[in-house]
């Protein structure tokens, strides 16, 4: 070789039986092949990978880790949590037919739904799932899915899922369910029936506000349709991300444990609190814990702006479900896309915060919010 030639072709590849502890990751756009005989082979099934849109093992491999924690047959990761609901929606529905979704959604959830499905063909109705009689009344001859959440955000709501997969599969109805608050640490939907569970994660999954991903999971069936609208939309999650969430789902039950026990002793301490007019808290969902995300919604005459500059050290963000204990506004962030009638139906307030508990030491926390207040 030439001098540019060996400059572009180093370092040579090389054969070595050393295993890494950890997985590598697989940064490349393609995967090369002996010769064209072997690169037919890929779609004979002969070969895994071809192309890193159509597949890495880096992303497959936090698809399997994700549906393996949920119970499910097979997971595809993806760009984010909207991408992966989207597939999951996909691998269901077509132009022509209709779905049925709980009206507390996230907002990113309420916008692709009430405003983007529409250039898709797919018509949805929201109805209060807590509600057996909202959702018959919905179910029309082209409805295919019922799509809710395990625990809603901002306020909470734990869902009865086996209730409403009862409700679905006498329809011939499919379920789809956001598992994001709850984890598969929390709440498994698959095991009470559900076909499809959706996860942001950006969020719990990958733990560390390092990452933006998603995981859809379920039935192989429904999974290869998932997998091949994430592909032909090219909403596949890189190789380096896909690494880092895997990364993060390690410590998913430890992380999970501490939140969820510094959640509850946050909620003990700002119970009672003259300057907050409601404390949103779970309860009963698991013997696990009832999840690390606490809202309260202030009293009147607190300036939400002036209380969120006291947070100190407490970060103030527009996600949730890091390590680090933080504050959002729902109004502002999450459920700005929801018409303010809707979100005064649903009880989200203009002085509502949602917290997300962290890691950190309970009384250190606490101390923070004690002060905020006073």
């Amino acid at each position: 070789m030439r001098f540019q030639t060996k400059n572009v072709h180093f370092p040579q590849k090389i054969e070595t039986s050393e295993v890494s502890k950890t997985k590598p990751i697989y940064q490349t756009s393609a995967f090369t092949f002996s010769d064209f005989d072997e690169m037919e082979g890929y779609f004979e099934g002969e070969k895994s990978y071809m192309y890193t849109r159509m597949g890495n093992p880096n992303t497959d491999d936090l698809g399997k880790g994700v549906a393996d924690l949920e119970g499910a047959e097979m997971g595809v990761a993806s760009a984010s949590g909207l991408s992966a609901i989207l597939a999951g929606v996909l691998a269901v529905a077509k132009s022509g037919d209709h779905i049925i979704a709980t009206e507390d959604l996230y907002g990113g959830t309420y916008q692709l739904f009430a405003r983007e499905l529409a250039d898709f063909g797919i018509s949805v109705t929201f109805v209060d799932c807590s509600s057996r009689e909202e959702i018959e009344d919905a179910i029309r001859e082209n409805t295919v899915l019922l799509y809710t959440e395990s625990i809603t955000n901002p306020l909470l709501r734990v869902e009865d899922l086996e209730g409403i997969i009862k409700i679905a599969a006498s329809h011939g109805l499919k379920t789809m369910v956001d598992n994001t608050f709850a984890t598969p640490y929390l709440i498994r939907p698959h095991e009470v029936g559900a076909d499809i569970v959706a996860h942001s994660a950006t969020k719990y999954i990958g733990g560390h506000s390092d990452v933006t991903a998603g995981v859809v999971t379920g039935s192989r069936e429904l999974m290869m349709k998932a997998k091949a609208k994430v592909s032909i939309l090219g909403s596949n999650l890189g190789p380096f991300d896909g690494w880092l969430a895997c990364r993060g789902l390690k410590t998913l039950s430890l992380r999970m444990e501490r939140q969820c026990a510094n959640a509850e002793k946050l909620v003990d301490s700002l119970s009672g609190n003259a300057l907050i007019k409601k404390v949103f808290y779970p309860t009963g969902v698991s013997r696990e814990g009832n999840g690390a995300i606490v809202t309260i919604d202030l009293a009147e005459g607190i300036d939400v702006f002036e209380f969120s500059k006291r947070m100190q050290w407490i970060k103030v963000v527009p996600t949730l479900a890091g390590v680090e204990t933080s504050i959002t506004y729902p109004v502002g962030t999450s459920h700005r896309p929801v018409p303010k009638k809707t979100r005064e139906k649903l009880g989200v307030t203009d002085s509502m915060i949602r917290i997300s508990v962290g890691i950190e030491d309970a009384e250190d926390i606490i101390d923070v919010f004690k002060k905020a207040l006073s």
